[in-house]
Formats: C-alpha cells, structure tokens, sequence
C-alpha cells in the first residue's frame, strides 16, 4: 500500500523486482540508478547473502506527473533468487504495489523461472493477495542468448495471468526501462484509483 508524507508531499509506493536467482534483477536495478539523475535518487543499498544479495534505492522521477499534487516517489527492491531465501522474498514484498517478474532465457533455468513464478504468488498469498491483486509486469532477459528460450514459449509458461510483458538483455541496458516505465504507469494509474476510492488516507504523515 503506498505511504504519504506529508512534510515532502510525496507519495511512495514500493516495486519489487523478483525471479530466479542470476536473472538479471540486479543488472535492472544497477542499470536504472546509474542512470538516475543523482538529484533525484538515494544511496543504492546492498544486502549480501552467501550466494545473492537484496539491493535497494529509492528515486522521485521527474517524468512523471504529480497525483492529488502530491510527487510520486518509486522504492526499487530486488530480492535474492536463491529458492531457500523464500523467507526473506516474502518479507521484502510486505507492502508491495507492483512487481516485475525478470526470467531467465537460458534453456537451463526454465524451472528456476516456473518456480520462481509459483514462489511469488505463494508469498503474495502469505499477505492475502494474488497475482491479480497488483500491476505485474514480466521481463524476458538475456534474449540475446544464441539457444535463448524461444518467447512465446516463455509466455507459454509464465505470462498465464495475461500481463505486460518485454524482452530484454539487460546488461546492454536494452528493454530495462521499457519494462520499468510500464510497471511505474500501472502503478501509478493503481494510485490514481485507490485514491478516488479514498483507500489511500491523505490526512496523516507515516
């Protein structure tokens, strides 16, 4: 649920970046903040596990327009992959307002992309919500793989609740802001109507 501050007039609403571990979540997150204009972004925090680790930053885009004059300010979260690290992937989604799934190309990670699917939508069910209950947006890196995965194939098997979806080779930086643009509107278009709804309350400073 996005949170207000008042003192900032800013809104901030919380995208997670989730899927198998070595995917390319952190080359999307490490991609957009050296990208970001200094003034806009805070200090990129990393979380190291044994094997992965949970980056952080937050930034205010000045593309985007202001929501009940308030500025909208994104916290980027990537979680780590590795399926026993389920526990903290489901406290990092704790008050989650959308995600992006990122998959894996490579012909040998096909499990590790459906699992990892299963792993969100469990861990979101822990917080009584689903899949369709926040914007979704699925990225498929590393496309530039010769013996890649073919697309449909992977929408096939992952891309069943009919979502946002972009092809990717993130470490060349292409389709990672593609993909953060679309799940920024969602969410933003998601403000926009909880607010209307009065679900957002606006009167108090968290």
């Amino acid at each position: 649920m996005p949170t207000i501050k008042l003192p900032t007039r800013e809104i901030s609403c919380k995208i997670v970046y989730y899927g198998p571990g070595l995917g390319g979540k952190t080359t999307n997150m490490k991609y957009i903040f050296a990208r970001t204009n200094p003034k806009f972004k805070g200090k990129l925090v990393s979380l190291a596990t044994e094997t992965d680790r949970t980056l952080f930053f937050d930034f205010l885009p000045i593309a985007f327009q202001k929501v009940a004059g308030f500025d909208l300010r994104f916290q980027l979260f990537t979680v780590p992959g590795q399926v026993y690290y389920s526990e903290s992937r489901r406290i990092i989604l704790k008050g989650v307002d959308g995600a992006v799934f990122v998959a894996d190309s490579h012909p040998a990670r096909e499990e590790a992309n459906v699992e990892s699917m299963a792993d969100l939508a469990k861990n979101l069910s822990f917080y009584g919500m689903t899949v369709k209950d926040i914007p979704i947006v699925i990225q498929y890196n590393k496309r530039d793989l010769q013996n890649a995965i073919e697309v449909e194939k992977m929408r096939k098997v992952l891309n069943y609740i009919k979502v946002p979806d972009f092809e990717a080779i993130a470490i060349q930086g292409a389709g990672v802001f593609e993909t953060f643009n679309d799940i920024a509107r969602h969410v933003l278009a998601r403000v926009q109507s909880q607010l209307q709804e009065g679900k957002i309350d606006q009167g108090g400073d968290k």
